[in-house]
């Protein structure tokens, strides 16, 4: 079976964790899963995904920021989404353009137009069926991710979104449920702040009602 599920989230809504949960579920279901994520996800993803989470002492501008992410994206598809749904499997994935929506067009400011159009041409048009979006507040969010950060071995930080303030940080949560009121169809929002079995529970139940 061919299905393209997101997750979105603040910095530590806890979305990883649901995906990873997910992949197992579907896959004890006898299904076949590809789980990636963005950044990254290919060699080359990786590589800007260190540029752009990891920069130490270094000025990013938002466009640059914009297009770095758009050849992550461009490249994922290419070798990674595209191949697994056209051999019918579930592709499940740590953020996707709607990041891009969310963080460089409504909270970085960046044309809407311009974001949308990139996403257009550099995901072929692919677009997932669903997408969960994992709400907490940012203040537990920031809180949660900056302890696991602190506890990342080898000094590979990746904080340069948590580094943000918190007005930043609720900004991100805004426009999460802006972008979540417009395709309601698409976009399940989903309460984070519960124990994490609950929430995998409610996302099964979201996942099976899809597939049946």
């Amino acid at each position: 079976m061919s299905l393209f599920i997101t997750f979105e989230g603040v910095e530590g809504s806890g979305k990883t964790t649901q995906m990873e949960m997910l992949k197992e579920h579907l896959e004890w279901k006898g299904f076949q899963v590809v789980s990636t994520r963005e950044p990254g996800g290919t060699e080359l993803g990786e590589k800007i995904r260190a540029m752009l989470l990891n920069i130490e002492g270094q000025t990013i501008t938002h466009w640059s920021e914009l297009l770095l992410y758009a050849v992550c994206r461009a490249q994922l598809v290419n070798e990674v989404i595209k191949p697994a749904l056209l051999d019918k499997k579930i592709v499940l994935c740590d953020r996707f353009a709607d990041s891009t929506v969310v963080y460089q067009g409504y909270v970085r400011g960046l044309s809407l137009e311009a974001v949308t159009s990139l996403n257009k041409w550099v995901t072929e048009g692919i677009s997932p069926a669903v997408t969960f979006i994992i709400d907490c507040p940012p203040e537990i969010g920031l809180k949660r991710a900056l302890a696991r950060i602190d506890t990342r071995p080898g000094g590979n930080k990746e904080d340069r979104f948590e580094r943000e303030n918190i007005e930043f940080h609720k900004k991100i949560r805004d426009g999460y449920v802006r972008l979540a009121k417009q395709e309601a169809d698409r976009i399940k929002i989903i309460n984070g702040d519960r124990d994490i079995p609950v929430i995998h529970k409610e996302i099964c139940g979201i996942i099976e009602t899809i597939m049946n």
